[in-house]
């Protein structure tokens, strides 16, 4: 014989309101504090909110009303301590006691009403946020204020403009709409933003190679152009340096195929072999040279603190760089059809090559195939790694990089290869 279903939810919320009131007490107890609420009082507040809900599912009056007369409740317990500080001159009361008390208290009412995920997820994350106290004040004060700001401006890039961008073409020079301008824009920023944070607050300076790795999913090229001028202080060239100059460019094809995926499956599951080849390639030279630079490890220069990637005139560069590209693109084909997108991918490889990529993914270049497409991209990765391995030179101040180098122009001459081969 089972159990009726509500009796089961009343449980559900008796037994949240226990791993509340546990995590509730346990918390005031190792700050030495007494407060109202806990292991009894949770259990009982989730039982008598789901018993006036209820009474009447439709109005909720009894709820509202025994809503009421805790808030009173507690009330009266802050006007008798709100002038009361601890020892270390702040005040003695907050608000995570009402809030804790009176998500007790909902929880009998959700349990009944909404699925059990809605009551289980709401009392685990109470949980996690109560207990978790100091860590997250620790958190706030490290985290200067230009970080707010830079979330800020994330949240303004993704969450405030492309909602308001129209989804049909403005222009007859390119079949790009508003919103997919901006979409670009706001895939690039999030995988630069995710990057810059991981870097900052999750790298630690001394590993070389995992900052290498997350600063090409960033921008290789800036990653290349760092480590090289690294490289040209460091009285000998330490094999993180060396290594990290290949890594990044490693993860450059992974990053453009996430971006391509994510507005051209087609194309994605075109290019996938090739740019995963390339990729694995990069590995393997990397990890070779690793092994064979081992002998002359030495500790790196410290790393400096990334570049905030999300200043707005940045994107909005990226925005127009798109636009020009996909016009560009577009102009090509109409003149010089297919042999005209392939001059173009040279050319702009010798800059950013992610609006170029982005323009062909969301068919930007007009009537192009996705086979030409392919070849247009292995071609714009291919000028990019010439001009990282001219880069790499230059600031290294000579011979310091030669590796690097080399493995820059084998993954070059390896994309125009494969280039080649699929024309």
């Amino acid at each position: 014989m089972t159990m009726p279903p509500s009796i089961l939810r009343l449980l559900l919320a008796i037994g949240l309101g226990f791993f509340l009131g546990l995590a509730f007490e346990d918390f005031y107890a190792r700050a030495n504090q007494k407060r109202p609420g806990g292991i009894r009082t949770f259990p009982l507040l989730a039982l008598i909110g789901a018993l006036l809900y209820l009474l009447d599912p439709a109005r909720c009056v009894p709820l509202s009303v025994g809503l009421l007369a805790l808030t009173a409740l507690l009330a009266c317990y802050y006007w008798r301590h709100i002038g009361e500080t601890d020892v270390e001159g702040f005040p003695n009361v907050g608000l995570i006691v009402p809030i804790c008390n009176i998500l007790a208290y909902v929880l009998g009412p959700v349990a009944l009403a909404e699925p059990a995920w809605v009551a289980v997820g709401a009392t685990v994350v109470t949980v996690m946020l109560l207990t978790a106290r100091d860590v997250l004040h620790g958190f706030a004060r490290r985290i200067e204020l230009g970080e707010i700001v830079n979330a800020g401006r994330f949240l303004l890039v993704t969450g405030f403009v492309l909602p308001l961008l129209p989804d049909t073409p403005v222009t007859s020079l390119t079949s790009i709409t508003p919103h997919q301008v901006w979409l670009a824009v706001v895939a690039v920023c999030t995988v630069s933003y995710v990057s810059y944070l991981l870097r900052r607050y999750v790298a630690p300076s001394s590993a070389g190679l995992v900052t290498a790795v997350l600063g090409g999913l960033y921008s290789s090229t800036a990653t290349t152009v760092v480590l090289a001028r690294r490289a040209r202080i460091e009285q000998v060239t330490s094999r993180q340096t060396q290594t990290g100059i290949i890594l990044a460019t490693t993860v450059m094809y992974l990053r453009l195929l996430i971006v391509i995926a994510i507005f051209n499956r087609g194309l994605a599951f075109a290019i996938a072999p090739a740019l995963l080849g390339l990729s694995v390639t990069g590995l393997l030279m990397a990890a070779g040279w690793y092994w064979l630079a081992g002998s002359r490890q030495h500790a790196a220069a410290e790393a400096t603190a990334p570049a905030n990637p999300l200043e707005l005139s940045a994107a909005i560069t990226f925005a127009a760089l798109f636009i020009a590209t996909s016009v560009a693109s577009s102009w090509a084909v109409q003149q010089f059809g297919t042999a005209g997108i392939y001059a173009l991918a040279v050319i702009v490889g010798v800059s950013d090559i992610d609006p170029f990529v982005l323009s062909l993914a969301q068919h930007g270049a007009g009537e192009v195939s996705s086979h030409a497409d392919v070849i247009a991209i292995l071609l714009a990765t291919s000028s990019n790694n010439v001009l990282k391995a001219v880069y790499a030179a230059a600031y290294s101040g000579g011979r310091r990089l030669a590796g690097p180098v080399a493995a820059l122009t084998v993954l070059a001459a390896g994309g125009i290869a494969v280039a080649v081969a699929l024309g």
